[in-house]
């Protein structure tokens, strides 16, 4: 039987301003992507989403990113590596001490916007990402975009790595996402996105924004939690795959 996981960014609402459904989200995904407050999130907010996440039998994973509020990680950025190192670090070191108080663990690191889309092909940026985790916490898994040389660099240096997908983003011919300052770039029609799901983990290729097929060999889908059609397009997606045969699993193990 096949299986995949589903997988959300949660965890991103910052004090009055919410962002996302987390709850709702909570009931369709297998993995929970939650924010360590470094592009949004804030303590109090991460916990609630922490304990949700527990109560729903959801792995945790930390979603870390640049230092970057105001920008929501999605503006490019050049840290040093001493800076980016520790960076990293930290925020992965913040979620695993709430996750122990909501009686869970972070058991994957995901990075976000604009980290995600750099160290998926900068060599150093990608290696300072990869020493922070090894220096945290070797057994953590590496969520990386499918196809891109982040997935063999992280695995020569000894990290577990699960190839990613997106279920909302438009992709290039050569398998590469669409950037967001592209129109079409960001999918919202539940039914059509959850096809292509369907498709990709059937077939292993996904329509290109120009109509070619291209080859996609992941493990793990995303749906974007800030998305105003996330839990619909997650929803429709879950049920589609389940009513073609597949399990809904978390690549990684539950607490």
């Amino acid at each position: 039987m096949l299986t995949i996981d589903l997988n959300s960014d949660l965890g991103e609402s910052f004090g009055a301003w919410r962002m996302g459904d987390d709850a709702a989200m909570l009931d369709i995904v297998s993995s929970a992507n939650v924010a360590c407050g470094f592009h949004a999130g804030d303590p109090a907010g991460i916990l609630k989403t922490l304990r949700v996440a527990r109560e729903r039998g959801v792995v945790i994973g930390a979603h870390v990113g640049y230092r970057d509020l105001a920008g929501f990680g999605r503006r490019n950025m050049d840290p040093s590596s001493e800076e980016l190192i520790a960076d990293v670090i930290y925020q992965i070191g913040a979620l695993k001490g709430l996750a122990t108080a909501a009686g869970t663990r972070v058991a994957y690191v995901k990075p976000h916007g604009a980290l995600y889309n750099t160290i998926s092909f900068d060599e150093r940026q990608a290696a300072d990402v990869i020493a922070a985790i090894l220096g945290v916490d070797p057994s953590l898994v590496l969520v990386a975009l499918a196809g891109s040389p982040l997935i063999e660099q992280a695995r020569a240096s000894g990290l577990a790595v699960v190839a990613e997908a997106f279920a909302d983003r438009a992709y290039t011919a050569d398998g590469k996402l669409v950037s967001r300052r592209q129109p079409g770039a960001v999918l919202h029609d539940p039914e059509m996105v959850a096809g292509r799901m369907l498709r990709l983990v059937t077939d292993g290729v996904v329509e290109s924004i120009d109509g070619k097929m291209a080859d996609i060999d992941a493990q793990t889908i995303c749906v974007h939690g800030d998305s105003p059609d996330a839990v619909a397009i997650a929803r429709r997606l879950r049920s589609l795959l389940e009513e073609n045969g597949l399990t809904i699993r978390p690549f990684a193990a539950r607490v």
